[in-house]
């Protein structure tokens, strides 16, 4: 009789936690902000992941608010500050240039939580109600380049390369340390299996401009490139390459059924679990955290399905057996203890090797960042720190 009174008491106490859970998330109200619309690939994401959270957790059609098309200026204030108005106690802004007005914005309205996807600001500005995010894509890029470098090898083989030695095309919307480490740790991906590889990047100036993204890929392949990918938002890389026939691996999601005959594989960041994270926090009444990681154990770092109509045979299998390695622990993306394999001009990354972006204080001069073997990306702060030119990386233009 004990056992079972105790019992009935356990569950009573778990469903009282579940309902006081559910009242918590049926008072949150999400507001996002997004820089442009579904035609982009990269706001696409975004909204997917908004659903699926939506979805999981029971919300309601007017507990989210989504606005779009909003640009990375006061009216990203203005917009936080009407999602406010319309009760939002939650806005989530999704572009690196909104991180200002998104604090000014919080500044304003200290009892709403304002959180951030790419920021760097969160942890040295130390206001309790603003929040950065991101996720180790790192890996996931690593992961997209051995695909590559297993399709640069097959290419190889059948003595179709267009030059000498294999080479990449990338295309780029900025120098931004976010775009650096997304194409070194892609281009290192791919030399984990090809070791021979070298790469072009291409800068756009943009996050978002088809025509421009098209050209740079037209011009990487008129370049001699065997195979494009790209840290951009729209459908004009992809498309260049079904055009020419060349391979490429996207970003943010498949291009597969526009683009059959080329793609092979692309890395995308899933913003659901960092969203149910949010509204689950708010409903319990219990602090986000400053600065956010997510990492493909949590779900938030995934690869689409391989194209194997494309890539390489075998592409599958060694994704999985690099994937079941950093989950061991025994592969890190910026392996710095493999001879040879990072270098700067010639030279190891050495372990009083600073980050040359200087977009926050944080990186004092007893910051480590080079120790145990490898470069610790995302560790200190959500948003990639990692900015130097390796080897075997060419940049084509540095306007940007």
């Amino acid at each position: 009789m004990k056992k079972l009174l105790a019992l009935l008491l356990t569950l009573a106490l778990c469903l009282g936690c579940v309902s006081a859970l559910a009242d918590g998330v049926e008072g949150v109200k999400l507001g996002v902000i997004l820089l442009h619309d579904e035609d982009s690939t990269y706001d696409l994401n975004f909204i997917k992941g908004v659903e699926e959270a939506k979805e999981k957790l029971g919300l309601s059609d007017d507990q989210v608010i989504i606005k779009r098309n909003i640009p990375e200026s006061n009216e990203c204030t203005e917009a936080a500050l009407d999602l406010a108005d319309e009760g939002c106690n939650i806005i989530f802004a999704d572009s690196f240039g909104h991180e200002s007005f998104m604090l000014d914005a919080a500044r304003q309205l200290p009892d709403v939580e304002f959180c951030h996807a790419t920021g760097t600001s969160a942890h040295v500005e130390n206001l309790p109600n603003f929040h950065n995010a991101f996720a180790a894509i790192y890996e996931g890029r690593y992961l997209a380049g051995i695909a590559a470098g297993m399709k640069l090898n097959e290419i190889k083989a059948a003595g179709k390369l267009k030059g000498e030695a294999p080479l990449m095309g990338y295309v780029g919307a900025f120098t931004y340390a976010e775009v650096v480490s997304g194409y070194t740790s892609f281009y290192l991906g791919a030399k984990s299996v090809c070791p021979d590889v070298t790469m072009k990047v291409q800068f756009t100036g943009s996050w978002y401009d088809e025509k421009e993204e098209k050209a740079a890929a037209e011009a990487l392949i008129a370049a001699g490139c065997d195979l494009i990918s790209q840290h951009a938002d729209s459908m004009g890389a992809p498309t260049a390459c079904e055009n020419a026939g060349i391979p490429d691996v996207s970003y943010n999601g498949s291009t597969v059924e526009s683009c059959p005959n080329t793609f092979i594989v692309a890395s995308r960041i899933n913003w659901a679990p960092y969203f149910e994270y949010i509204i689950n926090q708010k409903a319990a009444g219990e602090a986000i955290a400053t600065d956010w990681t997510g990492t493909i154990e949590t779900g938030s770092v995934v690869l689409t399905d391989v194209n194997t109509a494309v890539a390489a045979e075998g592409t599958v299998e060694a994704i999985e057996a690099a994937k079941a390695e950093f989950a061991a622990g025994t592969k890190k993306v910026y392996d710095t203890a493999t001879e040879g394999f990072i270098t700067v001009e010639g030279q190891p990354m050495a372990e009083d090797w600073k980050p040359l972006d200087a977009t926050d204080g944080a990186f004092v001069e007893d910051t480590k960042i080079v120790y145990d073997g490898y470069f610790h990306e995302s560790e200190y702060r959500s948003a990639p720190y990692f900015d130097a030119s390796i080897d075997g990386i060419e940049l084509l233009n540095t306007a940007f």
